[in-house]
Protein backbone atom coordinates (compact mmCIF):
# COMPACT_ATOMS: atom_id res chain seq x y z
CA UNK A 1 0.00 0.00 0.00
CA UNK A 2 1.25 3.49 -0.88
CA UNK A 3 0.12 6.51 1.12
CA UNK A 4 0.54 10.12 0.03
CA UNK A 5 2.26 11.87 2.92
CA UNK A 6 4.51 14.78 3.79
CA UNK A 7 7.97 13.68 4.84
CA UNK A 8 10.13 15.87 7.07
CA UNK A 9 13.85 15.19 7.20
CA UNK A 10 16.82 17.15 8.47
CA UNK A 11 20.59 16.96 8.64
CA UNK A 12 22.15 17.81 12.01
CA UNK A 13 21.45 21.39 13.07
CA UNK A 14 19.34 22.24 10.01
CA UNK A 15 15.68 23.19 9.64
CA UNK A 16 13.55 20.30 8.45
CA UNK A 17 12.99 19.85 4.74
CA UNK A 18 9.35 19.12 3.84
CA UNK A 19 8.60 16.98 0.78
CA UNK A 20 5.44 15.30 -0.52
CA UNK A 21 6.21 11.61 -0.70
CA UNK A 22 4.37 8.44 -1.57
CA UNK A 23 5.56 5.91 1.00
CA UNK A 24 5.03 2.16 1.09
CA UNK A 25 3.24 0.83 4.16
CA UNK A 26 4.49 -2.72 4.52
CA UNK A 27 2.02 -5.42 5.54
CA UNK A 28 -0.84 -2.93 6.21
CA UNK A 29 -3.26 -5.64 7.35
CA UNK A 30 -1.10 -6.61 10.30
CA UNK A 31 -2.15 -5.08 13.63
CA UNK A 32 1.48 -4.79 14.62
CA UNK A 33 2.40 -3.40 11.19
CA UNK A 34 5.35 -5.82 11.09
CA UNK A 35 6.32 -7.62 7.92
CA UNK A 36 7.93 -10.85 6.86
CA UNK A 37 11.65 -11.57 6.90
CA UNK A 38 12.10 -10.20 3.37
CA UNK A 39 11.74 -6.66 4.73
CA UNK A 40 13.71 -7.35 7.92
CA UNK A 41 11.03 -6.17 10.34
CA UNK A 42 10.47 -2.85 8.60
CA UNK A 43 7.22 -0.91 8.80
CA UNK A 44 7.78 1.51 5.91
CA UNK A 45 9.67 1.57 2.62
CA UNK A 46 10.65 4.97 1.23
CA UNK A 47 12.25 5.36 -2.20
CA UNK A 48 13.42 8.95 -2.77
CA UNK A 49 14.91 9.82 -6.13
CA UNK A 50 18.63 10.45 -6.40
CA UNK A 51 19.76 13.22 -6.09
CA UNK A 52 17.44 14.79 -3.53
CA UNK A 53 17.71 16.66 -0.27
CA UNK A 54 15.35 14.15 1.30
CA UNK A 55 17.72 11.30 0.51
CA UNK A 56 20.77 13.23 1.71
CA UNK A 57 19.06 14.12 4.99
CA UNK A 58 17.94 10.55 5.68
CA UNK A 59 21.39 9.13 5.05
CA UNK A 60 22.94 11.81 7.27
CA UNK A 61 20.49 11.48 10.18
CA UNK A 62 19.24 7.92 9.92
CA UNK A 63 15.64 8.98 10.52
CA UNK A 64 12.56 10.67 9.06
CA UNK A 65 9.10 11.81 10.13
CA UNK A 66 5.94 10.89 8.21
CA UNK A 67 3.21 13.54 8.48
CA UNK A 68 -0.43 12.97 7.60
CA UNK A 69 -2.36 16.10 6.65
CA UNK A 70 -5.59 17.06 4.88
CA UNK A 71 -4.29 20.58 4.12
CA UNK A 72 -3.52 20.13 0.43
CA UNK A 73 -1.90 23.57 0.32
CA UNK A 74 1.18 22.01 1.91
CA UNK A 75 1.48 19.42 -0.86
CA UNK A 76 1.03 22.08 -3.54
CA UNK A 77 3.20 24.59 -1.71
CA UNK A 78 6.19 22.28 -1.40
CA UNK A 79 6.10 21.70 -5.16
CA UNK A 80 5.83 25.41 -5.99
CA UNK A 81 8.49 26.88 -3.71
CA UNK A 82 6.30 27.51 -0.65
CA UNK A 83 7.93 25.51 2.13
CA UNK A 84 7.47 27.78 5.15
CA UNK A 85 4.99 25.71 7.17
CA UNK A 86 4.92 25.57 11.00
CA UNK A 87 7.13 22.88 12.53
CA UNK A 88 7.51 21.48 16.04
CA UNK A 89 10.17 19.15 17.45
CA UNK A 90 9.78 15.42 17.00
CA UNK A 91 9.64 13.46 20.24
CA UNK A 92 11.82 10.39 19.70
CA UNK A 93 14.08 11.16 16.71
CA UNK A 94 16.21 14.18 15.85
CA UNK A 95 14.21 16.48 13.63
CA UNK A 96 10.81 18.10 13.35
CA UNK A 97 7.24 17.35 12.33
CA UNK A 98 4.51 19.51 10.85
CA UNK A 99 2.74 21.52 13.54
CA UNK A 100 -0.64 21.07 11.86
CA UNK A 101 -0.36 17.36 11.10
CA UNK A 102 -3.40 15.21 11.85
CA UNK A 103 -1.01 12.40 12.80
CA UNK A 104 2.66 11.59 12.47
CA UNK A 105 5.06 8.68 12.72
CA UNK A 106 8.72 8.96 13.65
CA UNK A 107 10.92 6.53 11.77
CA UNK A 108 14.37 5.02 12.21
CA UNK A 109 16.33 3.77 9.18
CA UNK A 110 17.20 0.11 9.64
CA UNK A 111 18.33 -1.00 6.18
CA UNK A 112 19.01 0.33 2.71
CA UNK A 113 19.37 -1.19 -0.73
CA UNK A 114 21.45 0.81 -3.17
CA UNK A 115 20.11 1.83 -6.56
CA UNK A 116 21.51 4.45 -8.95
CA UNK A 117 18.09 6.09 -9.33
CA UNK A 118 15.92 5.26 -6.29
CA UNK A 119 17.54 3.61 -3.26
CA UNK A 120 15.19 1.49 -1.16
CA UNK A 121 15.18 2.70 2.45
CA UNK A 122 13.51 0.53 5.10
CA UNK A 123 12.31 2.05 8.38
CA UNK A 124 10.79 0.95 11.64
CA UNK A 125 8.37 3.11 13.60
CA UNK A 126 9.72 4.33 16.94
CA UNK A 127 6.81 6.62 17.81
CA UNK A 128 3.33 7.43 16.47
CA UNK A 129 0.77 10.01 17.57
CA UNK A 130 -2.67 11.27 16.50
CA UNK A 131 -3.35 14.99 16.88
CA UNK A 132 -6.74 15.61 15.22
CA UNK A 133 -9.43 13.51 13.52
CA UNK A 134 -9.23 12.80 9.79
CA UNK A 135 -12.62 13.49 8.23
CA UNK A 136 -11.79 12.33 4.71
CA UNK A 137 -10.81 13.98 1.44
CA UNK A 138 -13.37 15.59 -0.83
CA UNK A 139 -13.01 15.48 -4.60
CA UNK A 140 -11.25 18.85 -4.74
CA UNK A 141 -8.58 17.70 -2.28
CA UNK A 142 -8.10 14.57 -4.35
CA UNK A 143 -7.81 16.74 -7.48
CA UNK A 144 -5.10 18.88 -5.90
CA UNK A 145 -3.13 15.82 -4.79
CA UNK A 146 -3.29 14.32 -8.27
CA UNK A 147 -2.33 17.64 -9.88
CA UNK A 148 0.61 17.90 -7.47
CA UNK A 149 1.81 14.51 -8.65
CA UNK A 150 1.55 15.73 -12.25
CA UNK A 151 3.63 18.81 -11.37
CA UNK A 152 6.31 16.58 -9.88
CA UNK A 153 6.49 14.70 -13.21
CA UNK A 154 6.23 17.52 -15.73
CA UNK A 155 9.61 16.81 -17.26
CA UNK A 156 8.85 13.24 -18.33
CA UNK A 157 5.09 13.08 -18.96
CA UNK A 158 3.64 13.80 -22.43
CA UNK A 159 1.95 17.20 -22.52
CA UNK A 160 -1.22 15.64 -23.95
CA UNK A 161 -1.53 13.40 -20.87
CA UNK A 162 -1.08 16.36 -18.51
CA UNK A 163 -3.80 18.36 -20.29
CA UNK A 164 -6.18 15.40 -20.37
CA UNK A 165 -5.79 14.63 -16.67
CA UNK A 166 -6.11 18.28 -15.63
CA UNK A 167 -9.35 18.60 -17.58
CA UNK A 168 -10.77 15.65 -15.66
CA UNK A 169 -9.51 16.84 -12.28
CA UNK A 170 -11.11 20.27 -12.77
CA UNK A 171 -14.56 18.64 -12.73
CA UNK A 172 -14.24 17.56 -9.10
CA UNK A 173 -12.43 20.75 -8.15
CA UNK A 174 -15.18 22.99 -9.52
CA UNK A 175 -17.88 21.03 -7.68
CA UNK A 176 -16.35 20.67 -4.21
CA UNK A 177 -13.43 23.10 -3.66
CA UNK A 178 -13.15 25.44 -0.69
CA UNK A 179 -10.68 28.35 -0.31
CA UNK A 180 -7.73 26.11 0.63
CA UNK A 181 -8.18 23.85 -2.38
CA UNK A 182 -8.60 26.79 -4.78
CA UNK A 183 -5.45 28.42 -3.45
CA UNK A 184 -3.44 25.22 -3.74
CA UNK A 185 -4.76 24.60 -7.27
CA UNK A 186 -3.80 28.13 -8.35
CA UNK A 187 -0.20 27.56 -7.21
CA UNK A 188 0.02 24.38 -9.22
CA UNK A 189 -1.51 25.95 -12.32
CA UNK A 190 1.01 28.83 -12.15
CA UNK A 191 3.83 26.29 -12.16
CA UNK A 192 2.32 24.32 -15.04
CA UNK A 193 1.74 27.48 -17.08
CA UNK A 194 5.33 28.61 -16.52
CA UNK A 195 6.56 25.18 -17.59
CA UNK A 196 4.42 25.26 -20.73
CA UNK A 197 5.60 28.78 -21.60
CA UNK A 198 9.23 27.68 -21.32
CA UNK A 199 8.48 24.59 -23.33
CA UNK A 200 6.97 26.63 -26.16
CA UNK A 201 9.88 29.08 -26.16
CA UNK A 202 12.43 26.29 -26.59
CA UNK A 203 10.40 24.36 -29.16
Amino acid sequence: MIRETLLTTAAAGETAHIAPMGIHLLNPDSKSSRVDSKSSGADYLIMPFRPSRTLDNILASGCAVVNYSDDVRIFAGCLTGRRDWPLVPAEHVPGQRLGGALAHAELELIRQEEDPERPRLYFRVVHEANHAPFRGFNRAQFAVLEAAILVSRLHFLPWSKIERELDYLRIGLDKTAGPRELEAWSWLMETIEAYQTGREQTA
